[in-house]
C-alpha cells in the first residue's frame, strides 16, 4: 500500500511527536495546522510577514485588534514637512534571538537591502536610510508617499552583521519566537525568544503543520492538533473538543473588469480590453443585480458577509460608494444603454453579445462556487458569464481581457492605489483591468501626499466616490466586489485566543498576530 506524505506525517504526528496525551500534560506546547507555508522561506526582504505577524522578527510599529498603531521597536516616529524624511527612534533593550543588540544600524541595513532586494513590499519611493546613532536614524523617500509606513507593520527587521545567504531558513529575529527546525512540506517547529522584549508568549514551543485541508481535519477530529484553519465549506463539521471561531477579515472576493475596448496587448503580447465590460453600463448593471447575500449563503455557508468595496469597514473605505442591490434599476440601465434581449434572453448591442468567461483558479472551490452562483444570478439580467476554472499561468495571460475572479484585502490602503492607479495598470497582477481615472488619480495622489495616514483617509474615500465620479460601483465600477470571508478555525475547548484582529487576505498566520493574548485555559 502506498502512503502521500501529508498521511505519513499524521501518522508520525499520531504516534511519536505529539500524542495526545502529551498536548495535555504539557500545554505549554500547541500544535496547528493552518497553512501558509511560505514558498520563499522565512526572509522579510523577500516578503515574509507581508499578510500576517512575521513571528521571528519584529517590526518598526504593530497594530493592535482594534488596528490601531502601538509601538515594537520604535519609540518614536515622525515626517518632516516636506514629507520626504522620517526620523525614528528605536528602544534600546531589543536583542535579537542569538543575543546580539539590535540597533539603528540593523534597521537601515534592512529598509536598504529589502529595497534592493525587490520583494513583495513596495519600496519604490525608498531612497536611503541612514543610522545617525544606536537608537536613531532617517529614512529618506523620492517623493511624497503616506503608504510607506505599511513598511513599519510588515518589514521584519534582520541583523546586519548575520544575514546573508541562508537567513530564509534560518532566520535569526528579534520576534516572539526562532526557529527550532524545519521541514518543507511537512512541518516547523519553533521556541520563544529568550531575548524578546515583549510580553512573554504563554506557549514555549509552537509546531505548525503543511499539511493539507483534509489531512488537517482528520488530526484535528483525532485529537492530534489543537488549532486548525478551515475552509468555508467544512466550517460548521466541529470536531468533539473544539471551538468554533469565525474571525472577521477584509480577505475580500470580487471580479475585475476589462476597461478598455479590444485591440492593444501588453509589452509581453497578451491581449488587452473587452468589448463587454468596457462598457460601464455593463459594470454598474452586474454590481447592482448581484445579490450578494445570496452569495455569502451559498459560496460560504454564511462564513461571510457582502462586499461593495476593497476595504469595506476600514477607515479609508466610502460607505456612499456603493449601489444597493436592484436588479430592476440593473435591467433599466441596461437597456438605457442599448444592450437589446435576444431571442434566448441574452443581450446584444451592435452585434456584440453580453458574454464573458468568468475566470477563477481551478484549485480554489470557494471562488468556483462563487463562479457558478455569480453566473446564475446574471442570467436574469440577460449577462452570460460562463465560469471557467484555468491555472494561474493562464489567468496571467487573459487577465487583462477577460474578468477575473480575484481575491485581496490588507490593512493597508495602498492595496487601493495599487488596484486603481493608472500608473499600476498591467503591473503583476495590479490593476490587472487596466483602469484609468484622472479623478481618480488626482485622489490618490493627494492621499499619497498627505501628512499622516489618518489625514490620507477623506482623499481615499474621494476617489472611491466624490460625489460624481469614483472607482466604486457608483462611479466607474472598476470591479464588482462581491464577498468578504471570515476565516474559520477550530481550536481546542482549552485554547483561548483572546480577541484576533480584523484579518486581511491569507487564511492561517494572520491568526498569530495576537499570539501574546493565547492562553490555555484547563488545569
Amino acid at each position: 500500500m502506498q502512503f502521500s506524505n501529508a498521511a505519513r506525517l499524521l501518522a508520525a504526528a499520531c504516534l511519536v511527536a505529539w500524542p495526545s496525551a502529551a498536548i495535555a500534560e504539557t500545554p505549554d506546547r500547541l500544535v496547528l495546522a493552518i497553512g501558509g507555508e511560505p514558498s520563499e522561506g522565512y526572509d522579510p526582504l523577500l516578503g515574509w510577514g507581508r499578510y500576517g505577524h512575521p513571528l521571528f522578527q519584529s517590526t518598526l510599529l504593530s497594530r493592535n485588534n482594534a488596528l490601531e498603531t502601538v509601538p515594537d521597536l520604535a519609540t518614536d516616529w515622525s515626517l518632516s514637512e516636506d514629507r520626504l524624511i522620517w526620523t525614528i527612534r528605536i528602544r534600546p533593550d531589543a536583542r535579537f534571538s542569538d543575543g546580539t543588540p539590535l540597533t539603528a544600524a540593523d534597521v537601515a541595513f534592512t529598509f536598504t537591502e529589502a529595497a534592493r532586494a525587490g520583494g513583495a513590499l513596495d519600496l519604490s519611493v525608498f531612497v536611503s536610510a541612514e543610522a545617525l546613532d544606536d537608537e536613531t536614524l532617517t529614512i529618506t523617500l523620492s517623493r511624497p508617499w503616506i503608504t510607506f509606513t505599511e513598511s513599519f507593520y510588515t518589514l521584519g527587521i534582520v541583523p546586519a552583521a548575520s544575514y546573508g545567504p541562508g537567513y530564509a531558513r534560518n532566520p535569526v529575529g528579534s520576534g516572539p519566537y526562532r526557529l527550532v527546525s524545519w521541514s518543507e512540506g511537512e512541518q516547523l517547529i519553533v521556541s520563544r525568544n529568550p531575548h524578546y522584549h515583549g510580553t512573554t508568549p504563554a506557549f514555549e514551543t509552537l509546531v505548525f503543520l503543511f499539511t493539507d485541508e483534509s489531512t488537517s481535519l482528520a488530526a484535528a477530529r483525532a485529537g492530534q492538533v489543537d488549532l486548525v484553519a478551515v475552509p468555508a465549506a467544512l466550517a460548521d463539521a466541529v470536531p468533539t473538543g473544539f471551538t468554533r471561531h469565525a474571525v472577521p477579515s477584509v480577505d475580500n472576493r470580487g471580479i475585475t473588469f476589462p476597461m478598455q475596448p479590444p485591440g492593444e496587448t501588453t509589452a509581453e503580447g497578451a491581449p488587452v480590453g473587452n468589448p463587454v465590460t468596457s462598457d460601464r453600463a455593463i459594470r454598474q448593471a452586474i454590481n447592482l443585480g448581484v445579490d450578494r447575500d445570496i452569495l455569502v449563503d451559498i459560496a460560504l455557508g454564511g462564513n461571510g458577509r457582502p462586499a461593495q468595496g476593497p476595504a469595506d469597514g476600514l477607515p479609508w473605505s466610502n460607505p456612499d460608494a456603493a449601489l444597493p442591490f436592484d436588479p430592476e434599476a440593473a435591467i433599466a440601465r441596461l437597456d438605457e444603454a442599448g444592450w437589446i434581449p435576444a431571442s434566448d434572453g441574452i443581450r446584444m448591442r451592435e452585434g456584440v453579445r453580453a458574454e464573458f468567461p468568468l475566470n477563477y483558479p481551478s484549485s480554489d472551490s470557494t471562488r468556483q462556487m462563487l463562479a457558478l452562483t455569480v453566473a446564475e444570478l446574471l442570467l436574469p439580467l440577460g449577462i452570460e458569464a460562463t465560469p471557467r476554472g484555468i491555472s494561474w499561468d493562464q489567468i496571467t495571460r487573459i487577465m487583462h481581457a477577460e474578468p477575473v475572479l480575484f481575491g485581496w484585502g490588507s490593512h493597508s490602503p495602498l492595496e487601493i492605489y495599487s488596484l486603481y492607479a493608472s500608473a499600476w495598470a498591467g503591473v503583476e497582477y495590479f490593476n490587472a483591468g487596466h483602469f484609468r481615472s484622472e479623478d481618480v488619480d488626482a485622489h490618490l495622489d493627494a492621499a499619497q501626499a498627505a501628512e499622516s495616514l489618518e489625514a490620507s483617509y477623506p482623499h481615499w474615500q474621494a476617489a472611491e466616490w466624490d460625489g460624481e465620479t469614483g472607482f466604486g460601483p457608483r462611479g466607474e465600477a472598476g470591479w464588482a466586489w462581491l464577498v468578504n470571508l471570515d476565516h474559520v478555525y477550530f481550536a481546542d475547548a482549552c485554547l483561548d485566543l483572546g480577541t484576533p484582529q480584523i484579518e486581511p487576505h491569507g487564511h492561517g498566520w494572520p491568526i498569530t498576530a495576537n499570539l501574546a493574548q493565547w492562553r490555555w485555559t484547563c488545569d
